[in-house]
């Protein structure tokens, strides 16, 4: 058919070729390769792993526990065996290796390798409890052991870090200084720049020569231009000027409206401090006029815009112009004072009281317009008119009262009051003043009138009181505090205690001492609770004590006696103020009062008699002492003190007798001793020994009596039975350091420095950290000559009590002179001040001849009477001496002076 594609035949597919014949396999490919073969590692390949290669993912096996817990496992025995029923391989796969590494999985870390000779045994329960022993036996020689290896390692550790210390522990000391540096030396350090290896390399530079072109255009631009070219910088300056000018006017006014939101105010204040002293402060002076103008313009009823431009013309010397300001300023605010008087005080002299008058005409009711007129007056005559003309107009102005009755007579003042407290009938002070200037009576009425204008104003009360304690009349002062605080209180007021006291403290300072009394009196107690009126109480006379306040706090006792009479405390604290404040009769009265309702109160007696016998009333003192044995009759104190007043009054026989009868009654250990002194002081030594050794049979322990009956020895050359007296005596008192040093001197005395030495040390061993024996061992060694020795010593005191005054100041009379001032300044820092130190300190100024004048003498020898010292070492060596026992302070104070003087000329301080 024609036009079709005929269909093509199938060609039919050939056949594949015979298979060629298989290769024989070598020999080797079924052999087992050898160890550590890889495949390919003679011609560069490498072997790798895939994950069909070792199975899936697994855990990782424990790593061995090598402790000592585990040596011995529960798995296997210390045989090698293993309990029953445990498998001894990991089943049939990998056997083969297993087996071949056998002989690595028969060492035993207790047996070695002969664990296998036993491997295949069973392990039974006599195994088990033989590992349980060892195991046992092992725990306990590890424990024994424990000790001794910690304690070595420690060591090893310690040695370790000494020999190697951190650089943080090298710098440990300096690290603490820091703690001194000031902010300025810390600012001084200087900052640490880069040193660091890279950027000490050598870089090369390369250089290239400058066109002729840029080294003349830098000429140029460097040099100085003397002469102002207004083409040039000038001009720039002037138009940089302009621009901030306008932009700075352009931010202060307000372009919407047109009102200026210039702080008028402010500008006054800077104008005040200006001062115009180059060019460019006149150019700062045109920047604010101009301002200011653009202020006037915008808003001419503003005051304070004329006021800082007529100022600023001011400042700028212009006085006319700045007149005329201030001048268009009062047309434009005729109502404003503050234009006004900045206008009075512009104008000349001839024209201010114009100026002020057109002021006074502007606005009648300013009371400041007033006052200025009235300054621009010269006579109180014309003052006076300006004031009551003004008065016309201000009659309620409490200023122009005030003012005008200063400048008038007492009469005219009078008459002028009473009509100014009828236009201020609410104003206390000219109530007040009008009750000064008349009579009693008619005082009474103003204050009565006052009463009823201000009933709840409590100065009017105050006042009547004065008035009635001024006129005598003190019984009425009472009554009137009384009313006045009543009234007060129905009138709704809060008494505040605080305000009344201060109003007590105003009317003493006023010579009112009633009306203080009273006040004190009738408010002291209230808004206070019952449990704290004694602590409020006393707390507030204290207050007052230290104000100077003395009445004051006299009443406050006062009062506090008659509600607590039988607090000795407060009887004490009364006394002591009569004693600085007061009188001797005063206090004399009070402390009758005091022992008449306090009987038992052995210091009561004691204080009442010692003033009687300061005051050289011998008698009446042996009458209060034995008042006080009446009322106490087993007092020791006033037996004591009976006899102190006998012996200190050379009455030796008395004093002999009154401690008879004590020692008669028992007394105690104190008795005996005062027995002894006066002993000592007739000569009568056998007694003397004799009532010490009876008061040690007695009081062994008191280290006292040993101390006195081993002086009396040694002052008798009895050194060998002195020596016998202190050991005994340190037998009993071990820790008593008077007797160690005692015996020490005695045995330098005596024996020589190395028995002394040895003595010290003794007592720093029973009495560690004791500074008066790291002294007296100091002291020892300077008396022989030995200063190196002493520096050694005293080194090792300071490092044992770093913070003891006597040693400090030893170290400062130590030290060399130029070293002195720095040692003073770090003793003062240790000790916290110490007293030891202050007075070291002190005689370093006296040794370089830095004396006081003699007001200043006068002065601490005042004190010290005052003091009645009874301590240190200087003191006590010279006041009880025998010669010296009967003398007062200001004399011992004066031995005292002349003994250091000799000591410092003999034994000069330092090098």
């Amino acid at each position: 058919m024609s036009g079709t594609t005929p269909t093509p035949t199938p060609t039919p597919t050939p056949l594949p070729p015979p298979p060629a014949a298989r290769p024989t396999r070598h020999d080797f490919l079924n052999s087992k390769p050898l160890p550590n073969y890889v495949a390919g590692l003679g011609r560069g390949a490498t072997g790798f792993t895939t994950r069909s290669d070792i199975g899936p993912a697994r855990a990782a096996p424990d790593l061995p526990d090598r402790s000592a817990s585990a040596a011995a496992a529960p798995a296997v025995g210390r045989s090698g065996r293993k309990p029953p029923g445990e498998d001894d391989g990991g089943g049939d796969d990998g056997g083969d290796e297993e087996k071949g590494n056998d002989k690595n999985k028969k060492f035993n870390e207790f047996e070695g390798n002969d664990a296998g000779l036993f491997s295949n045994a069973d392990y039974d329960d006599d195994d088990r409890e033989a590992d349980a022993v060892w195991e046992s036996i092992d725990q306990r020689m590890d424990s024994r052991r424990k000790d001794r290896r910690e304690a070595w390692l420690k060591q090893e550790i310690e040695e370790y870090r000494a020999s190697n210390p951190k650089i943080t522990e090298q710098f440990a000391d300096l690290k603490r200084k820091l703690v001194d540096l000031s902010a300025q030396e810390w600012e001084s350090i200087p900052e640490i720049g880069d040193y660091s290896v890279r950027n000490k390399k050598k870089r090369f530079k390369s250089f290239m020569p400058v066109p002729d072109t840029v080294l003349e255009k830098a000429r140029q631009e460097q040099e100085h231009v003397t002469t102002l070219d207004p083409k040039s910088r000038a001009a720039a300056v002037d138009e940089g000027r302009g621009t901030v000018l306008s932009l700075k006017l352009d931010r202060l006014s307000d372009s919407v409206s047109g009102l200026t939101v210039v702080d008028p105010k402010g500008y006054l204040t800077d104008l005040k401090s200006m001062k115009i002293t180059s060019d460019a402060e006149i150019s700062d002076i045109k920047k604010a006029r101009l301002l200011l103008k653009s202020v006037t313009q915008t808003n001419p009823k503003h005051p304070p815009g004329w006021i800082a431009a007529a100022r600023l013309e001011e400042i700028a010397g212009k006085l006319q112009v700045s007149r005329q300001l201030i001048q268009r300023g009062c047309e434009e605010c005729p109502k404003n004072e503050d234009v006004w008087l900045e206008a009075c005080r512009l104008a000349n002299p001839e024209e201010a009281k114009a100026v002020i008058a057109r002021g006074v005409m502007s606005i009648p009711n300013s009371v400041k317009l007033w006052l200025q007129a009235v300054k621009l007056e010269s006579s109180d005559l014309n003052k006076s008119r300006v004031l009551r003309k003004g008065l016309e107009h201000i009659p309620n102005s409490v200023r122009l009262w005030k003012a005008v009755v200063e400048l008038a007579n007492d009469e005219d003042a009078r008459l002028l009051l009473h009509r100014a407290v009828e236009c201020c009938p609410l104003h206390v002070e000219l109530w007040l003043a009008l009750a000064r200037l008349e009579t009693y009576d008619q005082a009474r009425k103003v204050l009565n009138k006052a009463r009823e204008k201000l009933p709840k104003e409590p100065a009017i009360w105050i006042t009547a009181a004065k008035l009635e304690e001024a006129n005598g009349n003190a019984q009425s002062v009472n009554k009137v505090i009384e009313r006045g605080i009543r009234s007060l209180q129905r009138e709704g007021m809060d008494i505040d205690r605080e305000a009344w006291l201060k109003e007590a403290e105003a009317a003493e300072r006023a010579g009112s001492v009633l009306t203080c009394q009273s006040i004190v009196k009738n408010t002291i107690g209230i808004g206070v609770e019952d449990e704290d009126r004694k602590r409020t109480w006393v707390a507030d006379a204290e207050e007052c004590k230290k104000r100077c306040s003395i009445e004051t706090a006299r009443a406050i006792y006062a009062h506090a006696l008659t509600v607590f009479l039988t607090k000795k405390s407060i009887w004490l604290k009364a006394a002591q103020l009569e004693k600085s404040h007061g009188t001797r009769e005063s206090l004399d009265a009070l402390l009758k009062k005091a022992v008449n309702y306090n009987p038992r109160a052995e210091v009561l007696w004691l204080m009442a008699a010692k003033e009687k016998w300061l005051a050289g009333d011998v008698p009446a003192a042996r009458a209060i002492l034995q008042d006080a044995y009446a009322a106490i009759p087993n007092s020791e104190e006033i037996w004591l003190a009976a006899f102190k007043l006998e012996f200190e009054n050379n009455e030796p026989e008395r004093a002999r007798m009154l401690l008879a009868k004590a020692r008669e009654r028992g007394g105690t250990e104190r008795v005996w001793m005062k027995s002894a002194i006066v002993e000592r002081e007739l000569g009568n030594v056998g007694e003397e020994r004799r009532l010490l050794e009876e008061g040690l049979k007695l009081f062994p322990s008191f280290f006292k009596l040993w101390l006195m009956l081993g002086q009396m020895e040694d002052r008798l050359g009895n050194g060998a039975k002195a020596k016998e007296v202190f050991e005994n005596g340190l037998k009993h008192c071990p820790s008593c350091i008077p007797l160690w040093l005692s015996l020490a001197s005695l045995e330098e005395k005596i024996s020589g420095l190395s028995k002394s030495r040895a003595v010290l040390t003794m007592a720093r061993k029973k009495n560690p950290a004791t500074p008066e024996l790291w002294l007296a061992a100091i002291r020892t060694e300077l008396r022989n000559g030995n200063k190196k020795e002493a520096d050694a010593i005293l080194a090792k005191a300071l490092q044992e009590c770093p913070t003891s005054g006597i040693l400090w100041a030893a170290a400062i009379e130590m030290a060399p002179r130029p070293q002195r001032k720095g040692k003073s300044t770090d003793a003062i820092k240790r000790s916290d001040h110490d007293p030891h130190v202050i007075a070291t300190v002190a005689k370093l100024f006296w040794l370089d001849r830095k004396h006081g004048n003699a007001d200043a003498q006068k002065d601490v020898l005042k004190r010290c009477v005052a003091a009645e010292p009874k301590h240190g070492e200087k003191w006590q060596a010279i006041s009880k001496t025998v010669e010296n026992s009967h003398l007062p302070v200001e004399a011992l104070l004066k031995k005292a002076v002349v003994e250091l003087d000799v000591e410092e000329n003999v034994n000069p301080v330092g090098p």
